[in-house]
């Protein structure tokens, strides 16, 4: 099964410094990167690229990022993204709109997400989404 990595084990790996817990989520990114099965969405690359002060690092890492192809998303991804964000919201569950597209493009094509952020597991009791 493929996997949509979100922007917060993008940012544990890319950095220099990791602490324990994070050792085992850089290992399961390693590896499906090895397999060649992980997604990437242009809206997580954009989240990795914003707010890089300097210029070479920035190049450094886009230059890093184009290894992984954008997944093409249609009109169907958004319309589901805004669903999920709206069932949500009226079971009291926030999140945001990059999330909810997340979930919805891992949905409709049966991806699993690999992700740090708890606001996914919250995101369970109400939408279908599998997290790996």
């Amino acid at each position: 099964m493929n996997v949509i990595v979100d922007t917060s084990v993008w940012s544990l790996a890319l950095r220099r410094n990791t602490i324990a817990e994070e050792i085992d989520t850089i290992s399961v990114l390693r590896s499906l990167i090895v397999d060649r099965r992980t997604i990437m969405l242009g809206i997580i690359r954009q989240e990795l690229l914003s707010g890089i002060r300097y210029t070479e690092q920035f190049m450094q890492l886009r230059n890093y990022l184009r290894a992984f192809s954008d997944l093409e998303l249609t009109s169907e991804d958004y319309e589901l993204a805004a669903e999920f964000f709206n069932i949500c919201r009226k079971n009291g569950i926030q999140g945001s709109n990059t999330d909810f597209l997340i979930c919805a493009v891992a949905h409709r094509r049966n991806y699993s997400i690999l992700t740090t952020d708890k606001d996914f597991e919250n995101f369970q009791s109400h939408i279908p989404v599998v997290l790996l």
